[in-house]
């Protein structure tokens, strides 16, 4: 059973895009300030790798700020991608901007993608991708130069929900930060500004379940595309603005092992599991750790973070970028509050 043309339709309007290389849009400009492949020449990066509960390898970039005091532990913040992103797109950049400034950072692959473990591939597993955020601490504090008691969690698009749902169990996370946030189980039962039917959920859970039973039995695999691979003229503007970062040389990026047909597509009979995903359910004992939500004023995701203050204790703080979109806080380094984030991290993780 393949997914109906309707579904397809539903999915792009919720689906986040996964990273693929493509040609440039004709025509079409990079935007200020975009540098996501930024290279910072004051900090240290260096691939690690570590286990998670499940015992799956999680694959990250560690980045380390030049002049670290010998015999000194310094803060450290875990960085999380946009869903279906690898580390490479968006989290490396804010990893290194606050390595910069004296956090030690961990820019990690979610299981399922990039280089981390997990099969099959392109799986949707958000309660496993928690659970790498809480992974990635229990790497940070067993490394000499990291104080285990100041380890805070930044999470991009849909790591804000996971960074989110790790803290709600994991008081090691001294502090909690999300960008251009996606609730991404409240964008997979209502869509966006809650666009989409039960009728339609319904159809789609039940075409993914009948999906599911056709891989069990042995059929192929189905993906369903996230961002789209070209444009026209019915493209709707939410996807022409992810198309720009994720299928054009501002963010596209194929991993190794990956192929350039599938990187933008999520394991279609997997996809309802975030139908079960309730990141801001209890998101109130948090408290009091503090909590800062960033979104861009014209975002189209601005509802989730939102959602997430209105119903979060204190200390929290909502942090609107004037005049930015959703995809402009990936990379466009000159929009990005990165001068806010550091503020908020030093303040959150300064300890007793």
């Amino acid at each position: 059973m393949k997914p109906t043309t309707l579904l397809l339709a539903l999915l792009a309007s919720y689906v986040l895009p996964l990273p693929a290389m493509a040609a440039e849009t004709p025509g079409a400009a990079r935007p200020a300030g975009a540098d996501n492949f930024y290279r910072s020449p004051t900090v240290t990066g260096e691939r690690v790798s570590f286990h998670n509960q499940y015992q799956m390898e999680v694959v990250g970039t560690l980045y380390r700020p030049h002049g670290l005091p010998r015999g000194g532990r310094a803060p450290a913040v875990v960085v999380g991608p946009p869903m279906g992103a690898v580390k490479e797109q968006s989290s490396q950049l804010y990893a290194q901007k606050l390595a910069e400034q004296g956090f030690v950072t961990l820019a990690i692959d979610l299981s399922f993608w990039g280089e981390s473990g997990g099969a099959p591939r392109h799986m949707v597993a958000p309660e496993i991708y928690s659970d790498d955020i809480s992974a990635a601490v229990d790497f940070l504090s067993t490394q000499a130069y990291v104080d285990p008691d100041r380890i805070g969690g930044l999470g991009i698009c849909g790591s804000g929900s996971f960074v989110i749902s790790a803290a709600k169990i994991d008081p090691r996370i001294k502090a909690i930060a999300t960008v251009s946030m996606y609730d991404m189980g409240a964008a997979a039962r209502q869509g966006l500004n809650n666009g989409q039917s039960l009728e339609q959920r319904k159809t789609m859970i039940q075409s993914a379940t009948g999906q599911r039973l056709a891989e069990f039995k042995g059929g192929a695999a189905v993906y369903v595309p996230g961002t789209v691979n070209k444009l026209d003229a019915d493209t709707p503007a939410i996807q022409r603005e992810f198309f720009d970062f994720y299928r054009t040389p501002r963010g596209a990026y194929t991993p190794k092992g990956d192929t350039a047909e599938l990187t933008t597509q999520p394991l279609f009979s997997s996809l309802v599991k975030f139908m079960n995903f309730y990141p801001f359910n209890d998101i109130e004992t948090i408290s009091p750790r503090p909590m800062l939500f960033v979104s861009g004023d014209a975002a189209h995701s601005r509802e989730f973070s939102e959602d997430a203050y209105q119903r979060a204790g204190q200390p929290k703080e909502l942090y609107w970028v004037k005049g930015a979109g959703h995809v402009d806080l990936y990379d466009r380094a000159n929009l990005i509050p990165f001068e806010k984030l550091t503020t908020f991290f030093q303040r959150g993780l300064a300890g007793k």
